[in-house]
């Protein structure tokens, strides 16, 4: 596919205990890198996207280690900037069947939340660009964070860019002084497609609606510009056992996908990420309900694969789409 995406966040060092072990009892951790936003980029480059992630590392080994990584994923790492400084980890002890998983944020006073916004060249950035995106974590993080976020929308807008932004309304985040409905409307009335549920309408935007397609025309009629609102539902039976399913409201009626049960997890953590990296790849280049069957299969496999990103392929995503070889030996 012939198309551009630029993605904006922070990455940081994930550390999760060997198999389902927990924290109290684990002697080592598996170190991987990982952050909503490079994860969308990762995917899409991945499916022969042209994809380039913008953040900013600790000018030591480990800057470099998570710049290889991105660069072993296929992700254009031309606009990472170093800095002293730390980079932000996260701990996650991975549940098994009625316990729950547990994350642990250490993210504080990071390379990327102390990050000078004026160094970015945004317009240099955007060039040839078709797409960008971000979520709603980076304006969160600090005040740099979300000027930093608040300059490349509006300069995706002017360039015109198409911009997805996924709400993910984070409530311990916010802690310097700022709120949600201070920073996000701003963010939100320049975006095309928006990742949101009940929740989030109501703490990113004033909404307060018991019904999603209600929230989505209220959005519209506050935000004209947005032409997508998507969401994904999620039934926990267990840790291990859930249902999936997604659906999009493209202005004129809602689209549901069709139903997954994922019975035995490996890893959840980047599921919605990969639903956005699928919902973007496939608003590219195909109709609405195509988008959105691809990106909740593509999330579904995620569901399958250690780590944050979505190591699949477009066939795969495409073969669980049409349920043709789904968990078959394959020679």
């Amino acid at each position: 596919m012939n198309k551009r995406v630029i993605t904006l966040g922070e990455i940081m060092m994930r550390l999760s205990t060997p198999g389902y072990e927990r924290f109290v009892n684990a002697s080592n951790f598996n170190a991987v890198y990982g952050g909503a936003e490079a994860n969308v980029a990762v995917s899409l480059a991945n499916w022969g996207v042209s994809a380039a992630h913008v953040t900013a590392f600790p000018s030591n080994d480990l800057g470099k280690a998570a710049t290889q990584y991105l660069r072993f994923a296929g992700v254009d790492t031309s606009h990472i900037f170093f800095e002293e400084g730390r980079m932000g980890l996260y701990f996650l002890e991975n549940g098994a069947m009625q316990r729950s998983s547990k994350i642990i944020y250490d993210r504080f006073d990071s390379v990327f939340a102390n990050f000078d916004a004026d160094k970015v060249d945004w317009k240099a950035i955007f060039e040839g660009a078709d797409w960008f995106h971000w979520t709603g974590i980076t304006p969160a993080i600090s005040a740099s964070a979300a000027k930093l976020c608040q300059d490349a929308v509006k300069a995706a807008k002017k360039q015109g860019v198409k911009i997805s932004g996924d709400i993910n309304y984070r409530r311990n985040l916010w802690q310097y002084g700022k709120q949600p409905l201070d920073i996000m409307p701003e963010l939100i009335e320049q975006t095309d497609l928006i990742i949101a549920g009940l929740t989030d309408f109501e703490n990113c935007m004033g909404i307060y609606e018991s019904d999603f397609v209600t929230a989505c025309k209220k959005a519209q009629e506050q935000y004209p510009s947005i032409k997508y609102v998507s969401t994904t539902y999620r039934e926990s039976i267990s840790a291990s056992h859930n249902k999936l399913m997604g659906v999009l409201w493209n202005g004129k009626e809602l689209l549901e996908s069709k139903s997954y049960d994922m019975t035995h997890i490996v890893d959840r953590v980047g599921g919605g990420d990969a639903y956005m990296a699928g919902l973007i790849y496939g608003l590219l280049g195909a109709d609405d309900q195509e988008a959105l069957e691809f990106a909740v299969a593509a999330s579904v496999l995620k569901h399958s694969i250690p780590g944050d990103a979505n190591f699949v392929t477009v066939d795969e995503v495409m073969q669980l789409v049409k349920g043709e070889n789904v968990g078959k030996l394959l020679r």
